[in-house]
């Protein structure tokens, strides 16, 4: 059952991706975040009991509006190949628009905050995974892709491109149009994989 998130708590968990930004993973502390809102860490130690609590409320709202998202997008009538360039476009605007979440999901060290924290994470690559299984599972049965290869290679041959192209994102700062650039790499990979 999702918990009621205050509005107090919605504005820490707005204010921590703004820091997210502009100062990563480590620049994402109570003081931080206090100095920020203007008032005491301990007000912030009344609406989250730790740092490791606003992010996992920032990696479930993550999952949640990914999970919404993703899921309305799978089409079953639309050939598998162009129902995948449509969830990867829907990625790239998303993160064009929420770039904080990518900081927190390609952070080193965030999987290692705790047990908690890897479990919310893996929840969402779990959702992920099974949304784009089940459309390359299609793809498969329909001949729109190949057969050949099992589908966990598939999987991990078109994660494993959008991954990259996000960390070259992340790695560049933003400065490039990721939307334009994501969408050409993805639309490439996706080639490769669509029976010919």
């Amino acid at each position: 059952m999702k918990t009621k998130v205050s509005s107090r708590q919605q504005e820490i968990i707005e204010v921590s991706g703004k820091i997210l930004l502009e100062k990563g993973i480590k620049g994402l502390t109570t003081k931080s975040l206090a100095a920020e809102m203007n008032f005491s860490e301990s007000a912030i130690y009344r609406h989250f009991p730790s740092k490791e609590a606003i992010l996992e409320l920032l990696l479930n709202e993550l999952y949640t509006s990914m999970s919404t998202r993703l899921n309305r997008l799978v089409d079953e009538k639309t050939h598998a190949i162009k129902n995948l360039e449509v969830i990867f476009n829907s990625q790239f605007h998303f993160f064009a628009e929420n770039p904080h979440f990518l900081i927190a999901i390609l952070s080193e060290g965030l999987i290692d905050e705790s047990t908690t924290i890897q479990n919310t994470m893996m929840k969402i690559m779990q959702m992920k995974m099974r949304i784009l299984r089940e459309i390359l599972e299609r793809g498969k049965n329909n001949n729109e892709i190949i057969s050949s290869v099992e589908t966990d290679a598939l999987l991990h041959i078109v994660l494993s491109s959008f991954r990259m192209q996000m960390f070259k994102w992340k790695m560049a700062h933003f400065q490039f149009n990721n939307i334009k650039e994501g969408n050409k790499i993805m639309c490439t990979t996706l080639k490769l994989i669509a029976s010919k």
